[in-house]
């Protein structure tokens, strides 16, 4: 009997593993900052390459309208977590704290932040634009740092009339004269122009936020207060599996469009490789990844964009660090060495 007995603990010890090895994986909402394009190619390779479900996750993608919209969205609790914008997640922990989700990878190292003009219209410098039509999609990071920039420059920001309008339309205004400037990203406008025949070089001027006053970080992996609490494992991976995904596609482009084609059958190849390679050149490597690697960042640069961000909006109080970011669940530096070309 005492034999029986050990043998029978045996088999619920053995019947006991398999469940524990094929636990259901955690199921992640993750929302994009913007349409499927190639800078979000690494987010669908994570995905279709079996690097979430690595992780023991189960991620839903969707596309985003706007990175500082994908912070009001995990914030309702729709999205668990996202791809946005870090001066969003400053300004909610300052008006909501213990709302507002939390930075976990810092990707933007460099803001794409861009006011763009007509090379011959009449705007010549930041402060022509007093009185003048700023168009900018509705929830879009760069509008909304469009006021720091205006008082880093002393532009009176309260004359320049906001023109929200689709995201796909914000280059044809600014073309077609209905608007005297646009805010955008640059890697967007900079490949729409291409696709619209336009030399982004010599028919635009641009005024790239980062050398008019504002140092500022920009989008990164986005996590909820609830996320955060009840699965940082999760957190974890999410982290581990898209680091894994940005390094293999900054090195290799062609893998991520490739499978953007997957997701988009309409993208242009060439145009999306383009702008994803402008992204990573521009937005990713800097002297600041070169020492920290990716995902990281500086604190004294961070404390210094909370204090803009807080002196231009006059936030009733200035958030701290790790109300904003946490390095916490980054890989180790050695993962996140951007690879030196393409």
């Amino acid at each position: 009997m005492k034999r029986l007995f050990v043998w029978a603990l045996a088999c619920l010890a053995v019947a006991a593993i398999p469940g524990a090895a094929n636990a259901d994986p955690v199921k992640i909402r993750f929302i994009l900052d913007w349409k499927a394009q190639g800078p979000g190619a690494w987010f669908y390779v994570a995905r279709d390459s079996g690097y979430f479900a690595a992780e023991g996750l189960d991620v839903t993608i969707d596309q985003g309208d706007g990175s500082a919209a994908a912070v009001s969205h995990i914030m309702t609790g729709t999205y668990d977590a996202g791809f946005g914008d870090i001066n969003a997640v400053i300004q909610n922990a300052a008006l909501h704290p213990g709302e507002q989700p939390l930075m976990v990878y810092m990707l933007y190292n460099r803001a794409p932040y861009a006011l763009i003009v007509k090379a011959d219209g009449p705007i010549k410098t930041l402060k022509d634009i007093e009185g003048h039509i700023l168009a900018a999609p509705a929830g879009s990071a760069t509008e909304r740092m469009f006021k720091p920039l205006a008082l880093k420059n002393g532009v009176d920001a309260s004359t320049v009339k906001v023109l929200n309008a689709a995201p796909n339309l914000i280059e044809q205004l600014l073309v077609t004269g209905q608007a005297d400037a646009i805010a955008q990203f640059a890697p967007t406008s900079y490949m729409n122009f291409l696709a619209m025949k336009k030399s982004p070089e010599k028919d635009f001027r641009w005024f790239f936020y980062s050398e008019n006053g504002l140092d500022l970080y920009s989008n990164g992996i986005l996590v909820s207060q609830k996320l955060l609490k009840e699965k940082p494992e999760a957190v974890r991976g999410l982290v581990k599996a898209l680091n894994r995904a940005i390094i293999q596609v900054a090195a290799n482009p062609d893998i991520g469009i490739a499978i953007l084609q997957k997701v988009e059958p309409l993208t242009n190849f060439d145009l999306e490789k383009q702008r994803l390679i402008y992204t990573v050149d521009q937005q990713l490597r800097t002297e600041e990844v070169a020492k920290l690697g990716l995902g990281d960042l500086d604190d004294n640069r961070l404390n210094a964009a909370i204090k803009t961000v807080a002196d231009a909006y006059a936030l009733s109080r200035t958030p701290a660090i790790d109300e904003v970011f946490s390095r916490a669940f980054l890989p180790p530096k050695a993962d996140r060495i951007l690879s030196a070309g393409h």
